[in-house]
């Protein structure tokens, strides 16, 4: 990829379904969206994806599955994440369907973290 490549790694990352599923607000924890995308819950542009390092792009609908839309954790999950508040480059479509939608691809601001990427770079680049 062209570009920094600390920026890069982050914006890999940030695209992980499961961080996606956690930022629309579907699990109170990234290890709980990781988990929800290894049983199923999760579809992506309408296919069932279990692959939490699953790459999102710009225009995937990321949607719970119907009959898990009822299960309590997700439910509660999706009614405090407005208080987390959502990244920009989501954004939710419909919130009766918990259906979601990637409208840009993540930028450095967009990363809330207090993260020395560069440190991170130069570790693995030994």
């Amino acid at each position: 990829m062209s570009g920094v490549t600390g920026e890069n790694l982050l914006a890999l990352l940030e695209r992980r379904l499961d961080n996606v599923v956690y930022r629309l607000g579907y699990a109170t924890s990234r290890a709980q969206a990781r988990q929800l995308v290894n049983h199923g819950h999760i579809s992506v542009n309408g296919r069932k994806v279990d692959i939490p390092s699953f790459q999102v792009k710009i225009g995937d609908e990321i949607t719970v599955h119907e009959g898990s839309r009822t299960n309590i954790h997700i439910q509660s999950a999706f009614q405090t994440a407005s208080g987390r508040g959502r990244p920009g480059w989501l954004e939710i479509t419909s919130p009766e369907d918990m259906r979601g939608r990637v409208v840009a691809l993540p930028r450095r601001e967009d990363i809330g973290q207090n993260i020395n990427e560069q440190l991170i770079v130069e570790l693995y680049s030994k």
